[in-house]
C-alpha cells in the first residue's frame, strides 16, 4: 500500500475519533447513531495508523505530500 494521507489529515482523523468516542462513552449519542460513530472512529484510527485510506485510493485522491524530484 502506498501512503496517501498527509500528517494534517491523520491528525484530524485522530481528533475526530477521540470526539466520537467521547460522545459515545459519555452517553451523549446512543443507539444506532452511537454505534455508527464508534465504528467510524475506529476506522479513522486504523487508517491514520497505516497512512492509507482505501476511499482515497478509489477516487484517486492523496493528501500526502510528494517528494519526487
Amino acid at each position: 500500500m502506498k501512503k496517501n494521507m498527509g500528517s494534517t489529515d491523520r491528525i484530524v482523523r485522530i481528533v475526530l475519533a477521540i470526539v466520537f468516542a467521547a460522545l459515545y462513552f459519555t452517553g451523549t449519542v446512543t443507539g444506532l447513531a452511537g454505534t455508527i460513530l464508534l465504528v467510524l472512529g475506529a476506522v479513522f484510527v486504523l487508517t491514520s495508523l497505516v497512512s492509507f485510506c482505501p476511499l482515497y485510493a478509489i477516487v484517486g485522491l492523496s493528501t500526502c505530500p510528494t517528494t519526487e524530484k
